[in-house]
């Protein structure tokens, strides 16, 4: 198994997040990568211009989204898949209500602290994606801006479960494929040189 799924699953939040926008009915503002221009100062210590956003780089936000949104989920103790799932929404509604949820529907305690309860109530449930997944969607429905938002966000969830079940059901062949499921399964079943 891999130590982590935190370069892939940046890499597919990034996807998502896109670059730079500054949308009217957006309560972000200036946003560049998913990083709002409030976060990104308080992240950089500086007072940063719309311009210097959109200047903002992968490699700039990594070490943000790691330490503020990955590391605050404990997504490294997840399994595979709920990890990601995890550490999307809290990019999208923050992490406090990405852990709250999580615990929710694993009935455990909702204190926002993805502890050995949460991760071990994690590693035994079924099912659990399709389930947070649901949840997700469901608070998304009820915000106000779901009539601005709402198609983006709601393909936004179901590409989220569904890469997220992908790489619980196959979480080695996932990460070795860089998160492209069919080819590492492609490479699994092709034959050998020499075979038939």
């Amino acid at each position: 198994m891999v130590a982590t799924n935190f370069p892939n699953a940046l890499r597919l939040v990034l996807k998502h997040e896109g670059g730079f926008s500054n949308h009217p009915a957006d309560p972000g503002g200036a946003t560049m990568l998913g990083v709002t221009k409030r976060v990104w100062e308080a992240y950089s210590g500086d007072v940063v211009t719309e311009a210097d956003m959109k200047q903002l780089t992968p490699e700039d936000v990594a070490p943000l989204y790691k330490r503020d949104y990955w590391d605050k989920c404990n997504c490294d103790a997840l399994p595979a898949g709920v990890d990601y799932a995890v550490f999307d929404y809290a990019v999208n509604s923050g992490v406090m209500r990405a852990c709250k949820v999580l615990q929710a529907v694993l009935g455990v305690v909702t204190d926002g602290k993805v502890g050995p309860a949460t991760v071990a109530a994690a590693r035994a449930s079924e099912g659990l994606i399709q389930r947070y997944c649901g949840e997700r969607l469901r608070f998304l429905k009820a915000l106000p801006t779901w009539p601005t938002f709402g198609k983006g966000w709601g393909r936004r969830v179901r590409e989220v479960q569904a890469k997220a079940v992908a790489m619980a059901v196959l979480p080695d062949a996932h990460a070795a494929a860089g998160g492209n499921v069919q080819a590492a399964i492609q490479r699994a079943i092709a034959p050998r040189s020499g075979e038939k």
